[in-house]
């Protein structure tokens, strides 16, 4: 999965960057630590304080400034004579058990080491040798440091195989550790994922992330419960469509007869005949209600199967406009073609009969939103890869607060006040349905003469 990888990336850069930065502050942090211990050497002082160590009748002394430096740092001072190996000279702060005579071995172990605990620190005067004695936590003496000189001459080496080391040592220590982790974050990132498709998921609850396993599993079980309760509702809104449908039909067809008979019979007045007409016409309006109410509950539900073929949209929406013509003998809504004349196919995978119950849907939504007549233009064009089937009329058309509700509402069920001319949405849902079918989208916008306008766009 890709987002594992990303994480695991994520884990590994992290980890160098953490890695790298930490070489950096240790290498900034003993750099500093050694220039600021190379700054000062006791050593260095010591032959300063020789070189400065004057002498007259009444014995030696420093110049002020040397005697100031080493008063603040609180050291003593003895001078030895060459001759006698005795202290012929001391600062007053000589502590008392300091000794005032001295062996070759003492001066060779307070050279390299320590005079009573004091680390010592000498330096070549004249007639003698100066020892600077320093606080007993001031210095730190290797007293018997001796050093290789392989070891030295391959110390850059060895400090770089060391730092490699260490790095590859922190990348298992990292990599172990985090290992169950990752382990654990698979199966989770997986049923999120299943869970997103609503395909049931049980991962094992255990691990570091068991809780978070338990939590989608709760959550997996709810939304099948929830999947199952809605399918149920669906299967029973649908029955219960489809048996209303049926039961409706047949005493509706008999009212459909009689009041037919009844609009044509000269035995009634033509007040009662026109009643009677007006009873065929919304008999009529309730047959087309239920076909469109079946059809749309079965395309919601996939219950109409798509006969997908290549078809030439072109000769579809052609056939659909002829019968539409003949049909208007009053010639109250001509139609016109506006599609270009180099334009002569445009092939889809297409549901013909569906697609042109989509048309069909449209052209009709045009006739019975502007009764007293429109102008309706169809036109098809080729467009990046898809085929847009636009129909226009030049009739009331709709505000713009009705075209946003058309666009973004989720069904297209709309009423007016008149309970003589009920309008019904279906139409509309339909042609979004059969479009959604094919891939397609659909587009409702204010026509450009006046009415309204509907753009399928169907990919080829």
């Amino acid at each position: 999965m890709k987002s594992i990888s990303k994480l695991i990336r994520r884990f590994v850069g992290i980890m160098m960057l953490s890695i790298i930065l930490l070489i950096i502050l240790n290498v900034a942090f003993y750099a500093i630590v050694f220039v600021r211990n190379i700054s000062f050497s006791p050593w260095d002082m010591a032959q300063q304080a020789a070189d400065a160590l004057q002498s007259a009748d009444a014995g030696f002394f420093w110049p002020e400034d040397m005697a100031s430096r080493l008063k603040e740092q609180n050291v003593w001072a003895v001078l030895i004579e060459d001759d006698t190996r005795k202290v012929i000279w001391h600062t007053n702060n000589l502590p008392d058990n300091i000794p005032l005579q001295y062996t070759l071995s003492d001066i060779a172990e307070l050279t390299r080491g320590y005079v009573d605990g004091y680390p010592a620190f000498t330096g070549e005067a004249s007639g003698g040798l100066l020892v600077l004695g320093y606080p007993r936590d001031r210095f730190w003496k290797h007293t018997r440091a001796s050093w290789e000189y392989d070891f030295i001459a391959n110390l850059p080496k060895n400090i770089i195989i060391i730092l490699a080391v260490n790095t590859i040592l922190i990348f298992l220590i990292y990599a172990v550790v985090n290992s169950r982790l990752l382990h654990s974050i698979k199966p989770i990132t997986n049923g999120i994922q299943n869970l997103s498709g609503g395909s049931p998921v049980h991962i094992k609850e255990k691990g570091v992330l068991a809780e978070v396993a338990e939590k989608i599993n709760q959550t997996s079980e709810i939304l099948q419960e929830q999947a199952k309760q809605l399918r149920k509702k669906e299967t029973a809104r649908a029955n219960w469509i489809a048996g209303v449908s049926h039961d409706v039909r047949t005493p509706l067809s008999m009212i459909m007869g009689y009041a037919d008979q009844l609009a044509g019979s000269e035995n009634l007045s033509q007040n009662e005949r026109k009643k009677a007409g007006v009873i065929v016409k919304q008999s009529r309006r309730i047959k087309d209600l239920i076909n469109d109410l079946n059809l749309a509950s079965k395309l919601e539900y996939d219950m109409q199967p798509l006969t997908i073929k290549r078809e030439n949209i072109i000769s579809v929406v052609r056939q659909v406009i002829v019968d539409f013509m003949n049909m208007d003998i009053a010639d109250k809504f001509p139609i016109e073609w506006r599609t270009s004349d180099s334009l002569s196919v445009c092939y889809i995978n297409a549901d013909k009969d569906l697609l042109k119950r989509a048309i069909a849907n449209l052209i009709q939504n045009s006739m019975s939103h502007n009764e007293s007549g429109c102008a309706i233009y169809v036109s098809v064009e080729d467009n990046d890869g898809a085929c847009e089937i636009c129909i226009e009329d030049s009739g009331a058309g709709a505000s713009d607060e009705q075209i946003d509700s058309l666009n973004n509402a989720p069904h297209y069920m709309v009423c007016d006040t008149n309970t003589t001319e009920q309008r019904h949405g279906l139409g509309l849902l339909i042609v979004r349905q059969i479009v959604n079918g094919h891939n397609g989208r659909v587009v409702i916008d204010h026509s450009k003469y006046g009415g309204f306008k509907v753009l399928l766009s169907i990919p080829k």
